[in-house]
This record gives structure tokens, sequence and C-alpha cells, in this order.
């Protein structure tokens, strides 16, 4: 399925001030990913407001042993189109609060979901992928090397306490 089924026209957007969008298909840019998220789009003056929720599954490697495993997506979107040049409207200088991104639409007549998608699900994986908790980088790990030896620490092993009462 290509890319551009994956489009929101502004002007429905507009004439209708909140549209509906579900998404179902692969992120072809990610190995094995498949995505679903219901976005709604709402009209708000010289903006668009984006929010919705997605989940998905897509397949990663693993940075320290380099094996392939199953992350699951589970995120919410919330992200704000500028309709016009936000440069010509606000000048250069435009100070931004805690949380707040807005996309510049360039004067586009169309918001690319599909792109809107890639990024969020980019930005949800994690900074390092690791297969699991116990990934020992494909080593064979016995418990002698997880808890190091410490033979001061002996002395403690023969120490009896007797419970009170």
């Amino acid at each position: 399925m290509e890319n551009g089924k994956w489009k929101v026209s502004i002007s429905d957007i507009e004439d209708e001030g909140i549209l509906e969008f579900e998404f179902d298909d692969d992120i072809k840019e990610l190995e094995e990913c498949h995505l679903s998220a219901e976005l709604e789009f709402r009209a708000m003056g010289d903006f668009i407001e984006a929010r919705g929720h997605a989940d998905g599954k897509v397949t990663l490697e693993c940075d320290r042993c380099l094996n392939k495993f199953v992350q699951n997506l589970d995120f919410d979107i919330d992200e704000t189109f500028a309709k016009k040049t936000l440069l010509d409207e606000y000048g250069a200088d435009v100070e931004l609060s805690n949380g707040q991104f807005v996309t510049d639409l360039e004067g586009a007549e169309e918001i690319d979901v599909y792109d809107l998608l890639y990024q969020s699900v980019i930005l949800a994986l994690p900074n390092k992928k690791v297969c699991g908790i116990n990934c020992n980088e494909g080593l064979f790990v016995s418990e002698d090397d997880i808890k190091p030896h410490d033979s001061r620490m002996d002395i403690f092993k023969n120490i009896k306490i007797e419970k009170e009462g």
C-alpha cells in the first residue's frame, strides 16, 4: 500500500471541524513493524491538532547480544500543525514553552499521517534496545559471575542467629 493513501486533507478537517482517522498498516521503513492507530484531527484556526493512540509491534535488534526480539508499541499522539509558515507570521524569535511543539506545514494542503506515525514510532522506541532484563550479551553467565566473591565476607557464612521467643 502506498503512503499516499495515508494523507488527510486540511480542507476536509476544516469542513468537518473534527475528523476521525484510523490507520492499520505496516511501517515499511522499520523491520516487521505493524501499527494500528486511531487519530482525531481538530481544526483550531491557524492550527490543526492531531490526538490519538497507537499500538502495535516492531522487531528490533538487541544492542547487547544482537538477537532480534519483538517490542510492543503503545503510545499516545499529541501533535500540533501550523497551516501557515510560522516564520512568516511570528518571525525568527519564537519562544516555546515546556511541552510545546508545532510542526510547520509550510502551506501544504495535506497532512501525511504515515510520516506522523513513523516519527512517533521512532520517538517511542527505547534509547537502549535490549531483548530482556536477563540479556547476557549471548554469553553463558554462571551465578558466581553475577555475585562477585569477597573473601572478607566469608566470616558471615558461619554466624548462627537464634530467634527470640
